[in-house]
């Protein structure tokens, strides 16, 4: 590995071919990047770019076919299934639209799940704490058909918190959301920033990557652009009012 101590993330000439029938689909043609120690970095694309491939593969849910990947230094691009969800369950927080949470499971045991084969002492307390950290320790008895969408997302942000992972990554988190809770959810994320976790949020909207202070823009498998950004407040766009009618 060639880069500083402060890296986490380092990708070198990935490729990533897939052969579907007689066709070779090259999903991802030579990427190379580095996402350092407390990044916020939205990567975008449209359909068949490759980003979802990227997600897969810095999330360890699937591995280069040729090129290497460093993740704090050690090269996952060759390890086995069971080595990179150990990987996985350690180092990375997943944090998706769907939310994936546990439907006949409160909100503090869907948080404790990630916990259950760590060496951690106290897990009910971490997952608490997890909790408390996205303003929902008052709903932790709560199942999912019990809270709002935005309730679930911070449940799911919790639940990636819990193993305290070196990266966040974040699949259109606010997709199934309306804007004003989309907002608030990313009010969540860059709290996290601020206090020195890394995240990389994979998005198609341009007002959630106005947000992050990085922004890599895959097309046909390459880097287009990648660009470093101040990041600014998104304000939702404020519809007209409606009146209510009272039954």
């Amino acid at each position: 590995m060639t880069a500083d101590a402060q890296t986490v993330i380092e990708l070198a000439g990935v490729e990533k071919i897939y052969r579907v029938g007689t066709e070779i689909v090259r999903a991802l043609r030579g990427v190379s990047l580095t996402i350092d120690q407390n990044e916020f970095v939205a990567i975008m694309g449209p359909s068949g770019s490759g980003k979802s491939t990227l997600m897969n593969i810095v999330g360890c849910l699937d591995v280069p076919t040729n090129g290497k990947y460093y993740l704090r230094g050690t090269d996952v691009s060759k390890l086995s299934q069971s080595k990179l969800a150990r990987i996985r369950g350690r180092q990375i927080g997943f944090v998706f639209q769907t939310f994936e949470l546990l439907a006949r499971t409160t909100a503090l045991k869907n948080v404790e799940l990630p916990l259950m084969y760590s060496q951690t002492r106290r897990k009910r307390q971490h997952a608490m704490d997890a909790l408390k950290r996205v303003g929902l320790e008052d709903r932790a008895t709560h199942r999912p058909n019990q809270l709002s969408g935005g309730q679930k997302q911070r449940v799911a942000i919790a639940r990636a918190l819990a193993q305290e992972p070196d990266i966040i990554l974040a699949d259109e988190p606010t997709g199934n959301l309306d804007s004003q809770t989309g907002e608030e959810i990313m009010e969540i994320f860059d709290t996290l920033h601020a206090e020195g976790q890394t995240i990389i949020v994979v998005t198609h909207e341009e007002e959630i990557a106005a947000r992050c202070k990085r922004v890599i823009r895959l097309r046909d498998g390459l880097i287009a652009s990648d660009e470093r950004t101040e990041a600014v407040t998104f304000v939702p766009i404020q519809e007209p009012a409606r009146s209510v009618g009272v039954s």
